[in-house]
């Protein structure tokens, strides 16, 4: 019901998207530090308007996935950069990859990838479900580009402030 029920808590205020992105990092250093992946970022600094807790959820959540599925002394890369009028941020790993059959559905509501795995990591497959809400809420969209064994891309689309109206 709070997922449906999402955009009434938009609280959109003036934000800097490489602070957001930085605070993501941070704290998932701890995590990572432990699996002995290196996080990786580049970003150039983006001022938008947005929900701060709202976008920080999406990349904490997008970095998270990306440090679970990725083996221990792998990479996870975070970028930022402007797209023309949008801010693209790029969070990229070198991690198990993303089955192709499954990439259509991974923003599905409880799509989970591989169930087994899903349950040894506790996920409940609402997180990319969530996000891309988010995302589109401040009218932007997400992309996923992966490859099994090689690793995951998503691409976030954000424009320097969201709609009036809210997007589905």
């Amino acid at each position: 019901v709070q997922f449906d029920q999402m955009e009434d808590r938009l609280q959109p205020q003036p934000i800097r998207l490489e602070q957001l992105c930085e605070e993501a990092v941070k704290r998932m250093e701890p995590i990572a530090g432990k699996k002995g992946i290196t996080l990786e970022s580049s970003l150039i600094p983006f001022a938008a308007v947005g929900d701060p807790v709202k976008l920080e959820q999406v990349f904490f959540n997008i970095v998270d996935n990306a440090v679970k599925y990725t083996d221990q002394g792998g990479t996870v890369k975070i970028r930022l950069r402007p797209d023309g009028n949008f801010a693209l941020i790029e969070i990229e790993d070198n991690g198990i990859g993303i089955p192709q059959k499954d990439l259509p559905h991974i923003f599905d509501r409880f799509y989970r990838v591989d169930k087994a795995r899903s349950r040894d990591t506790g996920g409940t497959g609402l997180g990319l479900s969530i996000v891309d809400k988010i995302v589109k809420m401040h009218g932007g969209r997400i992309e996923v580009t992966s490859v099994e064994g090689k690793g995951t891309t998503f691409h976030i689309y954000l424009p320097p402030e969201p709609p009036k109206e809210p997007q589905t």
